[in-house]
């Protein structure tokens, strides 16, 4: 179908049948297949949490213990299923508490429709108790929103919700539903959004385009791609793969495209960024192609713009035409899905090696072994360090895990180290840095994915901002590891105090409960780890658990994370030290 000239054109799902706003909002969540939503009750969505009791065989309503866990709840279910994540809440507050999570899957391309309760239209602005504009708040962080006043539209506009949120880059939806649009009644008969007029979301790809990368990529004597989280949701790793095989160009991933390229693979060369590898970071200033792959060269990844990769022919794949040019001036920009824009450049491409260029790569990383990794991974010093305990995971799940990773020197650390062998496997708060995101998110991800090991990775901080969520773990026995490293510090901003601000240490330093007695509290199984003697018994009994485990690593206090390029600093200028 021509999603140009397609006007709001949907399937057909049921016959008409005579029922209140309420039942028609669960009867539409059903039809789009949703199975497991998350949420927290309150007055303007009471109507709707009255229809999921007499659904509750069909539809399973999880009680997060805040809205925002809600809304990073459904993240995490997104990110690992690659389906729409679903969270609910009432009004006011409840509608407000969900902006942080929206903020985040925005910002991530993450797919999620947020459904809240409102005031009963005639009380719209008017101050009702527990009134608040979530439209008017919500919309600079939403990809759509909308407010039903009436019963009738709810079937059609949440249809177009969901097609939204999944379709083309996809991002977080809002519907509002005003209280007496709940209790009306309306004729129900639901169709699926397949089209809406105007809007495209897969950009046809141009194939002359496709010819000029193709041409650029062939004759380039110092490639390099960098893949970003466009592959995974373009469900193009296999396309990626294939390309990289047949090139020979090395080939490294922004932390949220980490996973589509198995970390052993020969080419994978690691991570771009702040905290990234050092070869592809520096090389990044060397190469003479730089293939960008649905990333959106983040400030992050680039460091200073005047300088970044300014040697280089830039080719850019992404199927948004609002990132070509954005931050980075490209040479041939293919707009499309890219699996399909993969798929037509694989047969155009030369078969080569690269092998004196990959070298350069192994003679960087052999640097940063001996400066950095080694150190990490296998310190000589007594206290513990982050990188033992990611390696000593990696060991005990053999890169099968899913890594759900909070914000900080902790996710820097899990980002570098873990090792994947699946897709979808790398889960953690991209562009917005949410601090918090990680253990409600890790409980979507684990109820997405019940076969799958999920291991929570967070700091101290990040873990009181959302530590009631262990309350959701334990009514809903998801059997999620959440491992905390403590170094009772606020450690990525501790770590830039003491570089940049000459160690004035300005309200970054922690004093902890006892996380033990808070896990036990919650009748999860807990341990303390102290000393290295204790670290792999520890996890071993931690992954071999069928329950929900928690424990807590207590880490060195002051280790920082490198290398790291210096805020606004050029990509060439990253310190190992």
């Amino acid at each position: 179908m021509n999603t140009q000239t397609a006007n709001n054109t949907h399937e057909v799902a049921q016959e008409t049948i005579r029922i209140t706003g309420s039942e028609a909002i669960i009867r539409c969540l059903l039809a789009e297949g949703v199975d497991i939503l998350y949420g927290y009750p309150g007055g303007a969505i009471m109507p709707v949490y009255d229809e999921l009791y007499k659904f509750r065989n069909e539809i399973h309503h999880v009680l997060t213990r805040h809205e925002q866990g809600a809304a990073h709840a459904a993240q995490g279910y997104a990110r690992i299923s690659g389906r729409v994540g679903v969270a609910i809440a009432t009004s006011g507050p409840g509608a407000t508490n969900l902006i942080t999570g929206i903020a985040d899957a925005q910002i991530d391309s993450t797919p999620i429709v947020c459904i809240t309760g409102q005031v009963a239209s005639h009380l719209l602005g008017s101050d009702a108790f527990q009134e608040t504009d979530i439209v008017g708040i919500s919309t600079p962080v939403t990809k759509w929103n909308h407010q039903i006043t009436k019963s009738e539209d709810i079937p059609s506009i949440i249809a177009k919700a969901f097609y939204i949120a999944r379709s083309g880059r996809p991002g977080p939806v809002l519907i509002d539903i005003t209280k007496d649009a709940q209790f009306g009644e309306l004729d129900f008969k639901y169709e699926k959004c397949t089209g809406i007029r105007s809007y495209i979301p897969i950009p046809k790809t141009n194939p002359e385009a496709v010819l000029a990368a193709a041409e650029l990529i062939n004759n380039a004597k110092k490639p390099l791609i960098v893949w970003g989280q466009g592959v995974i949701l373009g469900k193009a790793e296999n396309e990626l793969k294939a390309i990289v095989e047949k090139t020979g160009i090395p080939a490294a991933w922004t932390i949220l495209g980490a996973s589509a390229l198995p970390t052993s693979h020969p080419l994978n060369v690691g991570m771009v960024g702040m905290h990234g590898n050092y070869a592809p970071n520096k090389l990044t200033n060397e190469c003479d192609v730089l293939i960008a792959i649905g990333m959106r060269f983040d400030d992050r990844v680039t460091g200073n713009l005047s300088t970044y990769a300014k040697q280089a022919k830039i080719v850019h794949f992404d199927i948004d035409p609002s990132e070509i040019d954005k931050n980075v001036k490209t040479d041939v920009a293919v707009i499309g899905n890219s699996k399909d824009s993969l798929a037509k450049l694989l047969p155009l491409l030369n078969e080569n090696n690269h092998a004196a260029w990959l070298q350069e790569f192994h003679d960087l990383y052999h640097i940063e072994f001996e400066k950095v990794i080694k150190h990490d991974l296998s310190p000589t010093k007594e206290g513990l360090t982050m990188g033992e305990v990611i390696k000593q995971i990696n060991t005990e799940t053999n890169g099968h895990a899913a890594i759900v990773s909070d914000v900080g020197q902790h996710q820097m650390i899990a980002c570098r180290y873990a090792q994947f062998t699946t897709t979808k496997s790398n889960i953690t708060s991209g562009g917005l840095g949410t601090m918090g995101f990680a253990l409600p998110a890790a409980i979507g991800a684990k109820m997405a994915a019940p076969d799958r090991e999920v291991v929570a990775i967070i700091g101290d901080g990040g873990f009181q901002m959302n530590i009631q969520e262990l309350g959701t773990i334990f009514q809903q026995k998801a059997a999620v590891k959440v491992v905390v490293l403590n170094n009772e510090f606020l450690g990525m901003v501790r770590q830039w105090q003491q570089l940049f601000f000459d160690k004035r240490y300005a309200s970054t330093e922690m004093t902890n409960p006892d996380f033990i007695a808070i896990a036990k509290g919650y009748y999860m199984n807990a341990k303390r780890v102290t000393k290295r003697e204790e670290l792999a018994g520890a996890i071993k009994e931690m992954i071999a658990s069928k329950e929900a485990y928690f424990l807590e690593v207590c880490v060195e206090k002051e280790d920082n994370v490198f290398p790291m390029i210096p805020s606004g600093a050029s990509v060439s200028d990253i310190r190992l030290e």
